[in-house]
């Protein structure tokens, strides 16, 4: 009887916390890294470099994926990267007042990096394991909702937190030592609690080693679709101008005016972007799905693709004007983080259309794989680029950047009713 308690759980008792936990060390890595170490004084040409490199773990995630199932299973796979991401974390806190804190850091952010990328993997597929289908229909929003929450609770309350430490301890960094160990206990307080929590599904077995050669087979045939070199185009270029913005944004509102940029102390950093700016990207994606669901992608791919990057004009504004209002400042960030959530839809709808077919999921986790190889490789040389160009034509590349965009997606060809809700 105790068994059969254990194989099914209430989703709300572990659902939430999964995907809170799926969201903070992405948030840490991808997001807050850049902060933390231009407050240590690193350049951003060096900033952009190292931490575009963190990308890493989420752009080759799909061939160690195999593993995750060849491996013991994905219950064990998620406690077991909650606790390494509690102890890299705590780790990272314990070494930031070093004075050769660097090396660990990095140490820390890749040990991170990769736990939280196999994290993602476990906790996905054990939310099919966990749940009924009708289950996973109803908590698929309850799931995206925590993530991003634990995103809003990243980019804007641990940046908020750091803030204000610096200006009680007057020392950037304790301040960023204190604010590590906070996600460092949350993660501890998360291993144990999903260890009694999460169920215990019977179908949660390791997989025999001959699906491993199968997965291979399905990666092969990925790239034997029709057309894939115009697909993989669109995955790598589609967001060339944000991948380079998203490097360099939080730098430009931190840096000093004489430097070209705003400076904005970073608490209020952490409401402007991390906060304000990320429920507009929210808000942005829903009405992206809703339309979507309207008019289908090929109808919204030209309009997404716009909103994607005719915004990035309001960095061009923020750096010619450099305006000390805050108003202001938060009207264009939210401006053009709600122009990035409606026009990453398309993105995020191409990917779907793509993987349709047979091993649409193993198709997907590869279409993922180079959105984020997109991501990572034009942010690897943003900050040297805006440090030759300045702040202001920095933003104007970024704004030109869109062009070949513009060609791939006349290239497309998608069905005119994919995306779209029917009724029966």
């Amino acid at each position: 009887m105790i068994e059969e308690k254990k194989a099914v759980r209430n989703p709300w008792a572990w659902v939430p916390s999964l995907y809170f936990a799926e969201g903070i060390p992405y948030t840490i890595v991808i997001v807050i890294s850049g902060l933390f170490y231009k407050q240590m004084g690193l350049s951003n040409t060096e900033i952009a470099l190292y931490t575009s490199w963190f990308y890493l773990p989420w752009v080759i995630k799909p061939l160690w994926s195999p593993f995750v199932d060849i491996l013991k299973t994905k219950r064990i796979w998620i406690v077991l990267m909650q606790l390494i991401i509690g102890a890299g974390l705590g780790g990272l806190a314990f070494t930031i007042p070093l004075s050769n804190y660097f090396r660990y850091s990095i140490l820390f952010f890749w040990l991170i990096a990769f736990s939280s990328a196999t994290h993602d993997i476990a906790a996905d597929g054990f939310y099919m394991l966990g749940l009924s289908q009708k289950d996973q229909s109803l908590f698929i929003g309850i799931r995206s909702l925590f993530y991003r929450l634990a995103m809003i609770s990243g980019q804007g309350g641990l940046i908020v937190l750091a803030g204000y430490l610096q200006t009680r301890m007057q020392s950037i960094p304790k301040a960023w030592s204190y604010t590590f160990f906070v996600p460092a206990l949350l993660f501890i307080i998360l291993f144990i609690y999903h260890n009694f929590i999460l169920p215990h599904p019977k179908i949660d077995t390791n997989v025999v080693v001959n699906k491993s050669k199968d997965f291979f087979i399905t990666f092969v045939t990925f790239f034997k679709k029709e057309n894939i070199l115009l697909t993989l185009t669109f995955l790598l270029i589609y967001r060339l101008g944000e991948s380079q913005l998203l490097m360099i944004a939080k730098l430009f509102l931190k840096d000093t005016v004489a430097k070209g940029g705003l400076g904005l102390p970073i608490e209020e950093i952490g409401i402007v972007y991390g906060t304000i700016g990320l429920i507009a990207l929210i808000c942005g994606g829903i009405l992206g799905g809703y339309l979507a669901s309207k008019g289908g992608l090929k109808k919204w791919i030209w309009w997404m693709f716009a909103a994607i990057n005719i915004p990035h004009i309001l960095y061009i504004y923020l750096a010619y004007a450099q305006p000390s209002n805050l108003f202001i400042i938060n009207l264009c960030i939210a401006g053009e983080q709600f122009g990035y959530g409606f026009g990453f839809t398309a993105y995020m709808l191409y990917m779907i259309y793509v993987s349709e077919g047979s091993f649409k999921t193993v198709h997907y986790a590869i279409c993922t794989g180079f959105m984020a190889l997109g991501m990572m490789v034009p942010g690897m040389f943003s900050g040297w680029l805006q440090e030759a160009l300045g702040y202001r034509h920095f933003f104007i590349w970024i704004f030109i950047t869109m062009i070949p965009g513009y060609f791939i997606i006349r290239a497309l060809k998608i069905d005119p009713d994919f995306g779209r809700k029917t009724d029966n």
